[in-house]
């Protein structure tokens, strides 16, 4: 009896998909760049020259639904933690760049740093239930033209999980494959392992950056898996109702879909999402709303529509600081996808909307993953769960703690044991401290970075990516 949640009827998902080919084939997608109309334009697509829309029809989209594969494996820098997709569990990924952190020190929220960046890994790379790494957040001090390398090359050295980042210009790509293969050790290593990967999220309402879309498709050299997420808003970048904006969401990604397969075709990809909606008191965004939490799942069912592996955005809160709220709306947005299937949801160790990087949250939230998992293995009416002679050897009145099977409960996946969550009687607890999950998660902060770093990569290689963003730096700023 597994716990899990079909947010889209059958029906639904069909009609969600003809609207998606309505909007491809009668409104179109705005391709920006030098590299996609071309390819568009060679395999069907109705194209506008002039404003560069174009209209793809079903056949394309059918076409390249059936060339991306629907199952590949994410290789990581130490293979133990390679992950096959799709996956008959829900793991976790740090949530991405991020432009503030609070600092462990102080609590000051200031702008990101490569320092950060290596803090956060090195934490993620010791949580059980994270196996996807991002740069958390923006490296700062790094310069404008260079910095997603940096960050490229942070979460490189500092997890040996799947990494996934991003590049933003052509110009940036010879040096990413350059780094890769310092670290992977030659071109045919980084295509066959797949141990990093792309996100890739279009603009909406309907467009996709030209910059960056380029460096992707030229990517495609190099085999690198993409995660497709589109980011639609309801009642900003999206329609004001969450079946619309999932509609769009669906369009985005397809188009997204269709332009990769096109290009190189069998290229593996990421069906996700990251949908939000607008405060309309205010116009603020709102990643932690219940809304969100629905538009993740129906977009995981989607994907999983579609044969493709499916992730989500999702463990979002829009609290300002760490405590009930994050919580709250961590667990409203994760349920909802991970019941969902999703493959991987995406938002480890952030609060104020993706905004704002907390050491601490990113055990807190390893442990709100072990309980919706938990959650979602449901009740186990198998062999041996079936305790009637317990029942009728107790009988009326009696009590069941001498019975075997409760003490092989006591030991059994069954009854989940949280590490953060505090179960003493009340006397004991104010005893010990009155400890909360943030004090405990704090000390687990402390422990991991007064420790080794785990997996580093060797000095020469290390060495190698220094010397390949000093040329970044160096020579970028000279083409800007």
């Amino acid at each position: 009896m597994k716990f899990s949640a079909q947010i889209l009827s059958k029906d639904e998902q069909v009609r969600i998909h003809e609207e998606s080919l309505t909007i491809l084939s009668e409104i179109g997608v705005k391709f920006l760049g030098e590299r996609a109309i071309p390819i568009l334009k060679r395999n069907g697509a109705l194209v506008d020259e002039e404003s560069k829309i174009a209209r793809i029809p079903k056949k394309m989209v059918e076409e390249a639904l059936q060339l991306a594969p629907r199952s590949f494996t994410l290789g990581a820098r130490n293979p133990a933690h390679n992950y096959p997709l799709p996956s008959p569990v829900t793991r976790y990924c740090i949530d991405g760049t991020a432009s503030f952190t609070a600092d462990y020190i102080t609590g000051e929220r200031r702008y990101g740093t490569t320092k950060d960046i290596e803090n956060s890994l090195r934490i993620f790379q010791q949580l059980d239930m994270g196996v996807m790494a991002w740069a958390p957040v923006c490296a700062s001090e790094a310069p404008a033209h260079a910095r997603a390398l940096h960050e490229f090359f942070a979460m490189m050295r500092f997890s040996s999980k799947h990494g996934e980042h991003e590049v933003h210009f052509t110009n940036q790509v010879p040096y990413l494959i350059a780094g890769l293969i310092a670290v992977l050790g030659s071109e045919s290593e980084v295509k066959a392992r797949k141990a990093f990967s792309l996100i890739y999220c279009p603009v909406a309402p309907l467009m996709h950056d030209g910059a960056m879309l380029d460096a992707y498709l030229e990517l495609g050299q190099m085999e690198m898996p993409v995660m497709i997420m589109p980011m639609p808003v309801c009642g900003t970048t999206g329609p004001a109702s969450l079946f619309s904006n999932i509609c769009q969401a669906n369009a985005e990604a397809l188009s997204a879909i269709v332009i990769y397969q096109m290009a190189d075709p069998g290229r593996p990809l990421i069906y996700s999402n990251a949908t939000g909606t607008m405060d309309f008191r205010n116009g603020a965004y709102l990643g932690g709303s219940p809304e969100m939490g629905l538009m993740a799942a129906g977009l995981t069912q989607m994907g999983r529509f579609y044969g493709l592996p499916s992730c989500s955005a999702g463990c979002t809160s829009d609290a300002k600081q760490p405590g009930p709220e994050a919580i709250l709306e961590k667990i409203l947005t994760s349920m909802p996808p991970v019941s969902a299937g999703a493959d991987i949801i995406i938002g480890l160790g952030e609060i104020e909307s993706d905004q704002v990087l907390v050491l601490e949250q990113l055990v807190v939230d390893n442990e709100l993953a072990h309980f919706c998992e938990r959650l979602v293995t449901g009740v186990d009416s198998g062999e041996g769960k079936n305790l009637f002679q317990d029942i009728a050897q107790v009988g009326p009145g009696g009590n069941f703690l001498k019975s075997r099977n409760t003490r092989l409960a006591a030991r059994s996946p069954e009854f989940f044991y949280p590490t953060l969550t505090d179960r003493h009687p009340y006397e004991t607890w104010v005893g010990i401290g009155k400890p909360t999950m943030y004090t405990k998660a704090r000390e687990k902060v402390e422990e991991i970075l007064s420790a080794p770093m785990i997996d580093p990569l060797p000095e020469s290689v290390s060495k190698e990516l220094d010397e390949i963003l000093q040329a970044a730096d160096a020579e970028l700023v000279r083409r800007k």
